[in-house]
C-alpha cells in the first residue's frame, strides 16, 4: 500500500519538541491528523479512532510502543469477536522515534525534513527471515583453575547437569560430598556450539577417592572426548574459540572477578530448552567464487569471519548458521552476492535508505543529509543520551538502525550517495566485540572511489566511540551543498546487481564523474589483461569463471570479457596454463557500458578431410612447427602422420583405421596427445 494511504500520528510529547507537520505532509509520508500533545495518555482515543479506520498507520513514538500495541491487540480481538473471524488481520502499525533522534535537539526547529525521512523509512516493510533452532539439555562442562569453578558448579547444580574439569596442577580441596564429577584435563581442541560441543582433552585423569588435603589425580591419558551442551570457561586463559563471546553456549568470565562470575552463573542457569537465533546469512553456493577445479579463488569471507563459522566446501564455502554471529562482514565483502545478509536483506535496507532520502528532499531539506548507520544495542543508547543530556543530533544527520554496523557493504554506500546522501557515518563501539577489518576495507575502497569522483574528504567516516559527547563532536561537521542531481533507481533484489547499478549511478551523479579509477588489490572490480601472444584460446579460463565475465563463442574461436561482471576472484589467472592472464583492479565505467569486449579471436581450422571446423589455425600451425623436426614426422610416413594432425577427431580415427597405423606406436600416441592439446 502506498505511503500516502497511511495515517501518521505525531505528538509533541507534552510540548517538549516542535513537529513540522507541513514538512512531513510535503514528503508524502501519509495523512497527518493534528499533532497531539499527549497521545499516550489523555489523547489515547485518537489512536483508537485511527485503529477504527482500518488504515495502516505510523506512530512517531517508541517509548510508549508497548501501550499502543496492547490497545491495538485489544481492538483487534474485539473486532475479531464481533466479526466471528478468529483470523482477522492485526492492524498494520509501524513505530518510529522522532523525539530523541530529531525533536530533542538544539537543531529541532530545522528537523522537519529529517522527521519526514525517519517516518518514511519506518513504513518500509522488513522481509521475514529464517531462524535456526538449537537444543540444550543442560549438560554443562565447567573449566576451571581453582575453587571458583567448584563454587560456580554448586550454584548451577540445581539447573544443570555439571562436570568440572580443572587444569593440571590446580589446588582443589576435596569436597565432603561428590555432588558432581571433578576431573583433570587440558583442552586440546574444541568445536561446536550450544547443544553440540565436542572437546578433546589431554592429560585427562580422575581423582583418587582417598585424596586428603587436596585432590590427587591418577594416571593421565590424552585424547579423551567430552560432549556437552554448554561450556563454562573459568580458566582465565585464552578463549577456546575465536571471538569467544559470540559463540552460542560458550560462557567465559575472569575467575578473579566475582561480579563477572555471578553474571555468568545467572545467564548459564537459564540455558536449558530450545533456543532460536536468526539465520543471518542467505547463501547461494552456485554463486560462490571460492574454488574451481581445485584452484582457489576468492577467500574474502574466509579471511574475515571472526567466529570461525565459514569453511571451504569444494567449489564453494559453507557457513554454519549455528556458529554464525551475524556480524555480516562475509556478506559485505562477498563480490558475487553468494553470501547476502538477511536481517535485513540488502534490498530491504536499500529501500529504507531510498525512502528516507527522497522524503528528506521532498520535505524541503536545504542541506545534503548525512546518514548515521548504527546498531540498536550500542548506537541507540548513545543517540538517546545525546538527546537527553547534550545537544542531540544535527538536523541534517539521519540515523538509521541496522543489525550490525559491519554488515554495510560498498553497494549500500554507493546507493546512498547516488540517491543524494551528502555522506555516511558508521558508528561502532570504541572496542568492537570482534574485528572490523571487513568494514575498514570497505571504507578504504569507497574512499578511493569517492575521492576520484569529486566527493569531499568528509564523505565517509567510521566513528568508534562509547561517549555521546564524542559522537556529537564527530557529527559537528558543516554539511555539504545539495547535489546538482540525484538518482531515482529502485534497488534490485540481488546484491551484485545493486552493487554494479549503484556504482554506475553514483558516478553519473557525482560532482566529478570519472572514467577509470585505479583500485587497490583485492577490490571486487577490475579488468582481465590478456597476453594475446601467449594465449592459445584453450578457454580454460571460461570454464572456471564463476560469474560469466569471461565467455567464448560456440561458433568461432574467441575469448570475450564483460568487465562489469568481473569480481577479480583470480580463478582465471591461476588456471591459465600459459600464464597469459593478469588481474587489473579498477573501475572503468566506460567498459561497463560495453556488454562484451573481444580479447582475442583466431581463424578456425577446417579439417582437411571433411571441412569441419576444429581448433584454431594458429594452434594447428604451432603444433606442426613443434613436431616438424621429429623423426616420426619426417619422410613419406611422417608426411601422412602430419596430415592426420590436420584432421578432426572423427576423421583422424577413420584415417588411423584405413591407413593401418599401429595405434600403439609412439607416433600415434603423439597424435592423440596433440588432439587433446588442440581441445584444451
Amino acid at each position: 500500500m502506498k505511503q500516502r494511504d497511511r495515517l501518521v500520528l505525531t505528538c509533541s510529547c507534552e510540548g517538549t519538541m516542535p513537529v513540522d507537520g507541513d514538512a512531513i505532509a510535503g514528503a508524502g509520508c501519509g495523512e497527518l491528523p493534528e499533532t497531539a500533545h499527549q497521545l499516550c495518555r489523555v489523547q489515547l482515543d485518537r489512536f483508537r479512532e485511527a485503529l477504527a479506520t482500518g488504515r495502516p498507520m505510523t506512530v512517531t513514538c517508541t517509548q510508549e510502543q508497548p501501550l499502543f500495541e496492547e490497545v491495538a491487540a485489544d481492538f483487534a480481538q474485539a473486532a475479531a469477536e464481533e466479526a466471528g473471524d478468529a483470523d482477522a488481520p492485526y492492524p498494520d502499525i509501524s513505530f518510529v522515534n522522532i523525539r530523541e533522534t530529531a525533536g530533542w535537539s538544539h537543531d529541532a526547529e530545522a528537523a522537519g525534513p529529517k522527521m519526514a525521512a525517519l517516518i518514511a523509512q519506518a513504513a518500509e516493510e522488513a522481509e521475514p527471515f529464517e531462524v535456526v533452532s538449537m537444543e540444550s539439555r543442560g549438560v554443562a562442562l565447567i573449566l576451571g583453575r581453582d575453587e571458583v569453578a567448584l563454587e560456580a558448579a554448586r550454584d548451577l547444580l540445581d539447573n544443570l547437569d555439571i562436570t568440572v574439569l580443572v587444569t593440571p596442577g590446580a589446588e582443589i580441596t576435596p569436597p565432603r560430598r561428590n555432588a558432581f564429577p571433578v576431573l583433570q584435563g587440558r583442552i586440546a581442541r574444541a568445536s561446536g556450539h550450544l547443544g553440540a560441543f565436542e572437546l578433546t582433552v589431554d592429560a585427562y585423569a580422575g581423582p583418587s577417592p582417598s585424596s586428603r588435603g587436596k585432590l590427587v589425580f591418577g594416571e593421565t591419558r590424552d585424547g579423551a572426548v567430552s560432549r556437552c551442551d554448554l561450556v563454562i570457561d573459568l580458566t582465565g586463559t585464552t578463549p577456546l574459540f575465536p571471538a569467544g563471546e559470540l559463540r552460542p553456549g560458550y560462557f567465559r568470565a575472569d575467575p578473579a572477578d566475582p561480579v563477572a562470575v555471578a553474571k555468568l552463573v545467572a545467564k548459564a542457569q537459564q540455558m536449558v530448552g530450545t533456543f532460536d537465533k536468526p539465520r543471518f546469512i542467505n547463501f547461494a553456493p552456485d554463486l560462490c567464487a571460492h574454488s574451481r577445479n581445485q584452484q582457489t579463488g576468492c577467500t574474502r569471507c574466509l579471511d574475515l569471519c571472526p567466529a570461525g563459522a565459514i569453511e571451504p566446501a569444494g567449489d564453494s564455502v559453507a557457513i554454519d548458521p549455528n556458529i554464525c554471529a551475524g556480524c555480516g562482514q562475509c556478506a559485505a565483502v562477498c563480490p558475487t552476492g553468494a553470501a547476502a545478509y538477511a536481517l535485513p536483506t540488502v534490498e530491504s535496507l536499500a529501500r529504507r535508505i531510498r525512502a528516507a532520502l527522497r522524503a528528506f528532499y521532498n520535505a524541503g531539506g536545504t542541506r545534503a543529509p548525512v546518514l548515521l548507520l548504527h546498531d540498536d544495542d550500542h548506537g541507540t543508547p548513545l543517540i538517546d543520551a545525546s538527546a537527553r543530556f547534550g545537544n542531540g543530533l544535527p538536523a541534517h544527520v539521519i540515523p538509521l538502525t541496522v543489525n550490525e554496523a559491519t554488515q554495510i557493504g560498498p553497494e549500500i554506500i554507493a546507493a546512498a550517495l547516488a540517491w543524494g546522501a551528502g555522506g555516511l557515518r558508521i558508528l561502532t563501539r570504541e572496542r568492537p566485540r570482534h574485528a572490523i577489518d571487513g568494514l575498514e576495507r570497505t571504507l578504504t575502497l569507497m574512499e578511493t572511489i569517492t575521492t576520484n569522483t569529486g566527493h569531499g574528504p568528509e564523505t565517509l567516516a567510521l566513528i568508534q566511540t562509547d561517549d555521546p559527547d564524542a559522537l556529537e563532536a564527530a557529527l559537528a561537521v558543516d554539511p555539504v551543498a545539495l547535489p546538482e542531481s540525484r538518482a531515482s533507481f529502485f534497488a534490485p533484489e540481488d546484491k551484485r546487481g545493486l552493487l554494479t547499478l549503484a556504482m554506475t549511478q553514483m558516478n553519473r551523479h557525482a560532482p566529478q564523474p570519472a572514467k577509470t579509477i585505479v583500485l587497490p588489490e583485492g577490490a571486487p572490480f577490475g579488468q582481465v589483461a590478456l597476453d594475446t601472444d601467449a594465449c592459445t584460446l584453450c578457454l580454460a579460463c571460461v570454464g572456471v569463471c564463476p560469474t560469466g565475465a569471461l565467455s567464448d563463442n560456440p561458433d568461432y574461436p574467441m575469448l570475450r570479457f564483460t568487465e562489469s561482471a568481473c569480481v577479480q576472484c583470480g580463478l582465471c589467472e591461476t588456471t591459465c596454463p600459459e600464464d597469459a592472464i593478469t588481474l587489473v583492479p579498477q573501475l572503468d565505467f566506460e567498459a561497463w557500458e560495453e556488454p562484451k569486449k573481444l580479447l582475442k579471436q583466431e581463424e578456425p581450422f577446417a579439417c582437411i578431410s571433411c571441412g569441419k571446423l576444429f581448433g584454431t589455425k594458429a594452434s594447428i600451425e604451432r603444433v606442426q612447427a613443434k613436431l616438424s623436426g621429429h623423426w616420426m614426422f619426417s619422410g613419406p610416413a611422417g608426411e601422412q602422420r602430419r596430415r592426420v594432425l590436420q584432421m578432426c577427431e572423427d576423421c583422424r580415427v577413420e584415417a588411423v583405421v584405413n591407413e593401418g597405423f599401429d595405434p600403439h606406436d609412439e607416433s600415434m600416441r603423439k597424435v592423440r596427445t596433440t588432439d587433446d592439446y588442440l581441445k584444451g
